[in-house]
């Protein structure tokens, strides 16, 4: 079960809220006075903990002269939990990102740089600059890691006191800055802990990290290693192979030459389907390749064909092909498939091939974090994690209440045979929220989804905005008039995590926002962050499910029992929609892929463990050499 607090949790925040409405009355001056104080006391080599009531007291004087406002009790005893390596999970709108302000401000103190990790670079963009005036008062520096920076702004923003970055750039630098010293190991020396890297690396260690969005960082972003890859020479008839695997498979029969596993993600080819390949007339061009090497190569075609989806899985740009992340409906940038996917992909798109890719440095987003010396979380969904939360990473799990009672209206779902039966049923709900002045959330599972619901729109004239990964550089605009009446917003999970909405007072009295949720995704986890958009602290809200067995989370099933599923109801259904007991069709599935995901982020996690044992015990960099060099 997850942690409560205790009694005396509840003095300690009296007694904060008391200090700091004394600390708030200071002059200028004073208050600089007693914010060096505090620092010279840490450095000295007090106890953190034992200073953590004057800590906060000073963060929530900080605070209330920066916003003109107080913390709230719920998030000090948030602010606790965080201060004591907890996960904590607060609802959506509770104010997590003031919330985090005291344990960040009280662990900065020590100068040793505390690393705030956000879900994506417009958080952490947003919440540097929002913040950075609280942690000047207290004589703290604040910086930002964002794309595209040189190795010398890195390393003056990783000076800074506090550090706001995602987790990808963390672990990208952490890899660069090694692979910078085995090239040039007189320049760089480690500490103790043999985890950091000084001198001429841009980061200065792994000390305190807090994350945000903590299940969406530590769970769903740890499927997939962070990898640097070192570009290969793409050979001569590589181009030629990958065009013929395309062409190829279009002759192949599903079932009979190849079967594909969606739970997975992969496609393999029978025995039948073999022969078949051995059978077709192949270009000269090709005689270099084994029969293993044309058999890899038409699977990875076959998966590009069958499993990944434009405008779902990736985005094609400037004839190039951009991954994006199904959590957070982003786009990966720099990121490519390995092992010859992403030129399949590309040879499906009739793209011009990019070099294929070698591991240069590697590492999972587990041993990231279990390479600091402390770390916290914050999310609103970290229940349904919890255990994993534990094993993985030694953290509990801590609820903490609402400040305001939740007044989020659920309205029972509705489930259709047909997608084009489910958008009519969409169409005439937009325009019931509409007439009723309020303000409507569209939330879809990808970007082609999403454009669907566009076209939709447009040919009932319902004006609308659409955010997702091809409009990302407009979100900021988006999201400030997403709560005005009559407002339509159509977005993938780009308005999920951290996204506030906030609404006219107009809106707010015809009732607040209502979400209306296109599909079910593969966690509900995610989608709990959707609704989560609407009722926030304490205003009205409401969210509504609309979903049909042509959704996509129902491919984790077999063909023919999505068939047999189809065909019976058509029978069931009336004038298109299926009686609700359905339902238990769409939550099977989504267990399906929350098992399926565990699985997969257990063995990576068991994989990784003993590759490092092999790699450390033949003397090697876990993270720069290959399991190969070791054996």
């Amino acid at each position: 079960m997850p942690l409560s607090f205790q009694y005396t949790d509840l003095r300690l925040v009296e007694r904060i809220r008391r200090d700091g409405r004394r600390l708030a009355a200071l002059s200028p001056s004073a208050f600089a006075d007693e914010a060096r104080e505090l620092k010279w006391s840490i450095r000295a080599g007090a106890s953190q903990s034992q200073l953590m009531q004057r800590g906060f007291a000073l963060g929530f004087a900080a605070s209330h002269r920066v916003f003109g406002y107080e913390h709230y009790p719920v998030q000090l005893l948030g602010a606790i939990g965080l201060f004591r390596s907890r996960i904590v999970e607060m609802q959506t709108g509770e104010g997590k990102t003031l919330t985090a302000v005291l344990p960040v401000l009280l662990k900065a103190m020590k100068g040793q740089g505390v690393h705030v990790v956000t879900a994506n670079e417009y958080l952490a963009r947003r919440d540097a600059e929002t913040m950075a005036p609280v942690y000047q008062l207290c004589e703290l520096s604040t910086g930002c890691i964002v794309p595209g920076l040189s190795d010398d702004d890195r390393r003056t923003q990783y000076q800074r006191d506090i550090t706001y970055a995602t987790a990808s750039e963390l672990g990208f630098d952490f890899l660069r800055d090694r692979l910078k010293k085995r090239a040039d190991p007189f320049r760089f020396s480690e500490s103790r802990s043999g985890n950091s890297i000084k001198a001429a690396g841009v980061q200065r260690g792994q000390h305190f990290a807090l994350i945000d969005e903590a299940d969406s960082i530590l769970i769903d972003e740890a499927r997939t290693p962070l990898i640097i890859g070192v570009e290969k020479r793409l050979g001569e008839r590589m181009p030629i192979l990958y065009s013929w695997c395309r062409d190829v498979v279009e002759r192949l029969e599903p079932g009979q030459d190849f079967r594909v596993n969606s739970r997975h993600r992969r496609v393999d080819l029978t025995p039948a389907g073999c022969a078949s390949l051995n059978a077709i007339e192949k270009p000269v061009d090709l005689n270099e390749f084994d029969g293993d090497a044309l058999f890899t190569a038409v699977e990875k075609a076959l998966a590009a064909r069958h499993l990944f989806v434009s405008g779902r899985d990736y985005l094609v740009s400037a004839d190039e092909v951009a991954i994006i992340d199904e959590g957070t409906g982003r786009k990966l940038a720099g990121r490519k498939w390995q092992a010859g996917l992403h030129q399949a992909i590309e040879a499906k798109e009739n793209l011009p091939l990019s070099s294929p890719t070698g591991v240069a440095a590697t590492m999972t987003i587990q041993t990231l974090f279990r390479s600091y010396t402390d770390f916290a979380g914050m999310t609103g969904t970290a229940t349904p994690v919890r255990r994993e939360l534990q094993k993985i990473y030694r953290r509990r799990v801590v609820v903490i209440p609402t400040n305001r009672p939740v007044c989020r209206s659920r309205i029972a779902p509705r489930l259709f045979v047909s997608f084009e039966a489910k958008l009519n049923a969409l169409l005439t709900s937009v325009s019931d929220m509409i007439g009723a002045g309020r303000a409507v959330l569209i939330g879809t599972p990808s970007v082609d989804a999403s454009e669907q619901v566009s076209s939709c729109l447009k040919e009932a004239a319902i004006e609308h905005a659409v955010l997702s990964a091809r409009h990302h550089e407009e979100e900021a605009s988006i999201v400030s008039r997403a709560g005005e009446p009559g407002t339509v917003t159509v977005a993938t999970n780009m308005a999920g995590r951290g996204t506030d909405i906030l609404l006219s007072e107009q809106v707010r009295s015809n009732g607040g926002l209502h979400v209306i949720a296109t599909e079910m995704h593969s966690s509900e986890r995610i989608d709990r962050q959707l609704i989560g958009r609407a009722a926030r602290q304490g205003d009205p809200g409401s969210f509504r499910f609309l979903l049909s067995l042509d959704d996509e989370l129902l491919s984790v099933f077999p063909l023919q029992y999505r068939s047999k599923l189809k065909r019976r109801g058509n029978i069931q259904a009336t004038d298109g929609e299926l009686p609700r007991y359905w339902l238990r069709y769409f939550r099977r599935a989504q267990r399906i892929r929350e098992r399926s995901g565990s699985t997969a982020r257990r063995k990576l996690l068991h994989d990784e463990r003993a590759r490092h044992r092999r790699l450390v015990d033949a003397g090697l960099d876990p993270f720069l050499d290959r399991s190969d060099s070791a054996e």
